[in-house]
């Protein structure tokens, strides 16, 4: 099971509308924190496990970049959870996250 572990890291969501159920979403993943992204985790939300690493095409994200993030696991499901991991060892759990509203996602230390 999912369990979220914070850390200094608020969230802001742009939204924009996509089809009603999510097959292939990208998304701009934009670091705005102080952290380094090693690796980024979605998975539906009734989901028990964590999906790849969707940072593997990218490597990691840097404090102050972006990347473009797909979820192409095919699944009909809006509802996600993130796990975030970074290069100081810090993780972050965020649950429910209707990626098809999504455009970006940004994580800052504010």
């Amino acid at each position: 099971m999912k369990y979220p572990l914070a850390f200094a890291i608020s969230l802001a969501v742009g939204m924009v509308s996509l089809p009603a159920f999510a097959q292939d979403v990208g998304f701009t993943l934009i670091n705005a924190s102080s952290h380094t992204l090693t690796y980024f985790y979605a998975s539906p939300s009734d989901d028990e496990t964590w999906g790849d690493d969707l940072l593997e095409d990218i490597g990691i994200l840097e404090s102050g970049y972006e990347g473009t993030v797909f979820i192409g696991n095919g699944a009909d499901a809006c509802l996600y959870d993130f796990r975030f991991e970074t290069a100081e060892g810090a993780e972050l759990d965020v649950m429910e996250i209707d990626i098809c509203e999504l455009e970006s996602y940004t994580l800052s230390d504010d």
